[in-house]
Protein backbone atom coordinates (compact mmCIF):
# COMPACT_ATOMS: atom_id res chain seq x y z
CA UNK A 1 0.00 0.00 0.00
CA UNK A 2 1.52 3.34 -1.06
CA UNK A 3 1.25 6.48 1.00
CA UNK A 4 -0.94 9.21 -0.41
CA UNK A 5 0.83 12.30 -1.75
CA UNK A 6 0.15 15.56 0.10
CA UNK A 7 -2.20 18.10 -1.51
CA UNK A 8 -0.60 20.39 -4.05
CA UNK A 9 -0.76 23.47 -1.80
CA UNK A 10 0.99 21.50 0.96
CA UNK A 11 3.85 20.62 -1.38
CA UNK A 12 4.45 24.33 -2.01
CA UNK A 13 4.21 25.11 1.72
CA UNK A 14 6.62 22.32 2.67
CA UNK A 15 9.16 23.37 0.06
CA UNK A 16 9.17 27.07 0.99
CA UNK A 17 9.09 26.33 4.73
CA UNK A 18 12.10 24.03 4.37
CA UNK A 19 14.04 26.68 2.47
CA UNK A 20 13.21 29.31 5.14
CA UNK A 21 14.04 27.14 8.15
CA UNK A 22 17.29 25.93 6.56
CA UNK A 23 18.39 29.52 5.94
CA UNK A 24 18.37 29.17 2.16
CA UNK A 25 15.84 32.00 2.27
CA UNK A 26 16.91 34.38 5.05
CA UNK A 27 15.11 37.19 6.89
CA UNK A 28 14.17 39.97 4.48
CA UNK A 29 14.64 37.83 1.36
CA UNK A 30 11.94 38.17 -1.25
CA UNK A 31 10.04 35.04 -2.20
CA UNK A 32 9.45 34.10 -5.83
CA UNK A 33 6.41 35.88 -7.22
CA UNK A 34 3.08 34.09 -7.52
CA UNK A 35 3.65 33.84 -11.29
CA UNK A 36 7.11 32.34 -10.76
CA UNK A 37 5.71 29.81 -8.29
CA UNK A 38 2.96 28.90 -10.75
CA UNK A 39 5.51 28.34 -13.50
CA UNK A 40 7.72 26.26 -11.23
CA UNK A 41 4.99 24.02 -9.87
CA UNK A 42 2.42 24.10 -12.62
CA UNK A 43 -0.33 24.78 -10.10
CA UNK A 44 -3.25 27.21 -10.27
CA UNK A 45 -3.25 30.72 -8.83
CA UNK A 46 -5.71 29.57 -6.15
CA UNK A 47 -3.34 26.85 -4.92
CA UNK A 48 -0.34 29.21 -4.81
CA UNK A 49 -2.29 31.91 -2.96
CA UNK A 50 -3.53 29.35 -0.42
CA UNK A 51 0.01 28.11 0.21
CA UNK A 52 1.26 31.66 0.80
CA UNK A 53 -1.64 32.36 3.16
CA UNK A 54 -0.67 29.31 5.23
CA UNK A 55 2.95 30.46 5.41
CA UNK A 56 1.79 33.90 6.59
CA UNK A 57 -0.34 32.16 9.22
CA UNK A 58 2.76 30.33 10.48
CA UNK A 59 4.55 33.67 10.80
CA UNK A 60 7.24 32.69 8.29
CA UNK A 61 6.50 35.32 5.64
CA UNK A 62 4.87 38.72 5.37
CA UNK A 63 3.21 40.44 2.46
CA UNK A 64 4.18 43.98 1.51
CA UNK A 65 1.61 45.86 -0.50
CA UNK A 66 2.67 46.30 -4.09
CA UNK A 67 5.99 44.56 -3.48
CA UNK A 68 5.41 40.85 -2.84
CA UNK A 69 6.13 38.37 -0.06
CA UNK A 70 9.23 38.41 2.15
CA UNK A 71 10.74 36.13 4.78
CA UNK A 72 9.97 37.52 8.23
CA UNK A 73 12.65 38.16 10.82
CA UNK A 74 11.80 35.46 13.35
CA UNK A 75 14.20 36.63 16.07
CA UNK A 76 12.16 36.20 19.23
CA UNK A 77 12.27 38.26 22.37
CA UNK A 78 13.17 36.00 25.29
CA UNK A 79 10.92 36.31 28.33
CA UNK A 80 12.64 35.09 31.47
CA UNK A 81 10.10 34.06 34.09
CA UNK A 82 10.88 35.71 37.42
CA UNK A 83 12.69 33.64 40.03
CA UNK A 84 14.30 34.17 43.40
CA UNK A 85 17.01 36.43 41.97
CA UNK A 86 14.56 38.93 40.50
CA UNK A 87 15.34 41.67 43.03
CA UNK A 88 19.08 41.40 42.31
CA UNK A 89 18.89 41.60 38.51
CA UNK A 90 20.70 44.50 36.89
CA UNK A 91 18.77 47.09 34.91
CA UNK A 92 15.24 48.42 34.90
CA UNK A 93 12.74 47.26 37.50
CA UNK A 94 10.40 46.54 34.57
CA UNK A 95 10.83 42.88 33.49
CA UNK A 96 9.66 43.78 29.98
CA UNK A 97 12.26 46.54 29.68
CA UNK A 98 15.04 44.20 30.85
CA UNK A 99 14.07 41.44 28.42
CA UNK A 100 13.76 43.88 25.53
CA UNK A 101 17.10 45.56 26.23
CA UNK A 102 18.71 42.10 26.44
CA UNK A 103 17.47 41.46 22.90
CA UNK A 104 19.11 44.67 21.71
CA UNK A 105 15.80 46.41 21.15
CA UNK A 106 14.18 49.55 22.52
CA UNK A 107 11.20 49.04 24.85
CA UNK A 108 8.21 51.37 25.06
CA UNK A 109 4.68 50.90 26.32
CA UNK A 110 1.35 52.61 26.65
CA UNK A 111 -0.80 52.20 29.74
CA UNK A 112 -4.20 53.34 30.94
CA UNK A 113 -5.46 52.85 34.50
CA UNK A 114 -8.94 53.07 35.99
CA UNK A 115 -10.68 52.00 39.19
CA UNK A 116 -13.39 49.41 38.53
CA UNK A 117 -15.46 46.86 40.49
CA UNK A 118 -13.73 43.48 40.31
CA UNK A 119 -15.35 41.16 37.72
CA UNK A 120 -16.18 37.71 39.17
CA UNK A 121 -13.30 35.85 37.48
CA UNK A 122 -10.78 38.48 38.64
CA UNK A 123 -12.21 38.52 42.15
CA UNK A 124 -11.78 34.75 42.34
CA UNK A 125 -8.13 34.98 41.30
CA UNK A 126 -7.46 37.77 43.83
CA UNK A 127 -9.41 36.12 46.64
CA UNK A 128 -11.75 39.09 47.05
CA UNK A 129 -15.48 39.64 46.57
CA UNK A 130 -16.95 40.43 43.14
CA UNK A 131 -17.49 44.19 42.99
CA UNK A 132 -14.63 45.01 45.37
CA UNK A 133 -12.59 47.94 44.01
CA UNK A 134 -9.53 47.14 41.94
CA UNK A 135 -7.15 49.15 39.78
CA UNK A 136 -7.24 47.89 36.21
CA UNK A 137 -4.31 48.85 34.00
CA UNK A 138 -4.30 48.03 30.29
CA UNK A 139 -0.88 47.80 28.65
CA UNK A 140 0.34 47.65 25.06
CA UNK A 141 4.07 46.90 24.88
CA UNK A 142 6.32 47.59 21.89
CA UNK A 143 9.88 46.65 20.94
CA UNK A 144 11.44 48.99 18.40
CA UNK A 145 7.92 50.36 17.87
CA UNK A 146 6.57 46.91 16.95
CA UNK A 147 3.65 45.77 19.17
CA UNK A 148 4.75 42.63 20.95
CA UNK A 149 2.67 42.13 24.11
CA UNK A 150 -0.68 43.03 25.65
CA UNK A 151 -1.64 42.87 29.31
CA UNK A 152 -4.59 43.65 31.57
CA UNK A 153 -3.44 43.99 35.19
CA UNK A 154 -5.69 44.08 38.26
CA UNK A 155 -4.61 45.11 41.77
CA UNK A 156 -6.89 45.16 44.84
CA UNK A 157 -7.16 48.68 46.19
CA UNK A 158 -7.13 47.26 49.72
CA UNK A 159 -3.40 46.74 49.02
CA UNK A 160 -2.39 49.78 46.95
CA UNK A 161 -5.19 52.31 47.51
CA UNK A 162 -3.93 55.63 48.89
CA UNK A 163 -0.27 54.69 48.44
CA UNK A 164 2.29 56.29 46.09
CA UNK A 165 1.96 53.27 43.75
CA UNK A 166 -1.85 53.26 43.53
CA UNK A 167 -1.59 54.14 39.81
CA UNK A 168 1.04 51.73 38.43
CA UNK A 169 2.55 54.06 35.85
CA UNK A 170 2.48 57.30 37.87
CA UNK A 171 4.49 56.31 40.94
CA UNK A 172 8.20 56.50 41.77
CA UNK A 173 8.97 52.94 40.59
CA UNK A 174 7.62 50.55 37.96
CA UNK A 175 7.27 46.78 37.84
CA UNK A 176 4.94 44.89 40.18
CA UNK A 177 7.61 43.46 42.50
CA UNK A 178 9.50 46.77 42.82
CA UNK A 179 6.29 48.72 43.41
CA UNK A 180 5.09 46.36 46.12
CA UNK A 181 8.53 46.42 47.75
CA UNK A 182 8.25 50.22 47.82
CA UNK A 183 5.14 50.04 50.01
CA UNK A 184 6.44 47.20 52.17
CA UNK A 185 4.51 44.35 50.54
CA UNK A 186 6.99 41.54 49.89
CA UNK A 187 5.97 39.34 46.97
CA UNK A 188 7.32 35.84 47.51
CA UNK A 189 5.81 33.76 44.71
CA UNK A 190 3.78 33.83 41.53
CA UNK A 191 1.61 31.41 39.60
CA UNK A 192 1.36 31.35 35.80
CA UNK A 193 -1.08 29.34 33.71
CA UNK A 194 0.01 29.18 30.06
CA UNK A 195 -2.26 28.29 27.14
CA UNK A 196 -2.42 28.93 23.39
CA UNK A 197 -5.48 30.04 21.46
CA UNK A 198 -6.52 31.93 18.33
CA UNK A 199 -6.14 35.69 18.60
CA UNK A 200 -9.28 37.70 19.26
CA UNK A 201 -10.00 40.28 16.52
CA UNK A 202 -9.11 43.18 18.83
CA UNK A 203 -5.86 41.43 19.83
CA UNK A 204 -4.95 40.83 16.19
CA UNK A 205 -5.46 44.55 15.55
CA UNK A 206 -3.49 45.68 18.61
CA UNK A 207 -0.60 43.31 17.85
CA UNK A 208 -0.66 43.98 14.08
CA UNK A 209 -1.19 40.30 13.30
CA UNK A 210 -2.01 39.08 9.83
CA UNK A 211 -5.59 37.92 10.48
CA UNK A 212 -5.81 36.21 7.11
CA UNK A 213 -3.64 33.43 8.46
CA UNK A 214 -5.64 32.68 11.62
CA UNK A 215 -2.82 33.70 13.96
CA UNK A 216 -2.40 32.15 17.40
CA UNK A 217 -1.25 33.74 20.64
CA UNK A 218 0.25 32.60 23.92
CA UNK A 219 -2.06 33.57 26.79
CA UNK A 220 -0.82 33.69 30.38
CA UNK A 221 -2.82 34.16 33.58
CA UNK A 222 -0.32 35.38 36.17
CA UNK A 223 -0.95 36.07 39.85
CA UNK A 224 1.56 37.48 42.35
CA UNK A 225 1.30 36.62 46.06
CA UNK A 226 2.69 38.08 49.25
CA UNK A 227 2.20 35.23 51.67
CA UNK A 228 -1.38 34.08 51.14
CA UNK A 229 -2.55 37.42 49.78
CA UNK A 230 -2.89 37.87 46.01
CA UNK A 231 -1.63 41.38 45.27
CA UNK A 232 -1.89 41.44 41.46
CA UNK A 233 -3.29 39.30 38.68
CA UNK A 234 -2.87 39.84 34.96
CA UNK A 235 -3.99 38.48 31.61
CA UNK A 236 -0.98 38.62 29.28
CA UNK A 237 -1.03 37.94 25.54
CA UNK A 238 2.00 37.34 23.29
CA UNK A 239 2.15 36.63 19.56
CA UNK A 240 3.34 33.03 19.39
CA UNK A 241 5.99 33.80 16.78
CA UNK A 242 7.57 36.78 18.55
CA UNK A 243 8.39 35.32 21.98
CA UNK A 244 10.36 32.51 23.53
CA UNK A 245 9.38 31.75 27.13
CA UNK A 246 12.15 30.60 29.47
CA UNK A 247 11.38 29.26 32.94
CA UNK A 248 14.21 28.74 35.40
CA UNK A 249 13.02 27.40 38.74
CA UNK A 250 15.17 26.59 41.78
CA UNK A 251 15.01 23.08 43.21
CA UNK A 252 15.74 22.53 46.89
CA UNK A 253 18.96 20.61 47.59
CA UNK A 254 18.48 16.86 47.91
CA UNK A 255 19.08 15.14 51.18
CA UNK A 256 18.32 11.53 52.09
CA UNK A 257 15.31 10.94 54.34
CA UNK A 258 16.07 10.42 58.00
CA UNK A 259 14.70 6.89 57.93
CA UNK A 260 16.52 5.84 54.76
CA UNK A 261 17.38 2.16 54.88
CA UNK A 262 20.93 1.00 54.21
CA UNK A 263 21.75 -2.38 52.75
Amino acid sequence: MTSQEPPNYQRVVDDLRSRILSGDLGPGDKLPTERELQQRWGFSTTIIKHALTLLRGEGLIEGRRGSGNYVRDRTRLVRHAHSRDMRQRVGSTSPFARDTHAAGRQPTWKAESEKIPAPPRIAERLGIQPGDPVMRTTYRYLADDVPIQLADSYEPLTVTGGTPVEYPERGPVIGVVARMDFIGVAIDRFVEEVTTRPAMPEEADALALDRRGGRWVIAIERTYYAGRTAVETADIVFPGDRYRLVYEMPIDPWSPPDDAETS
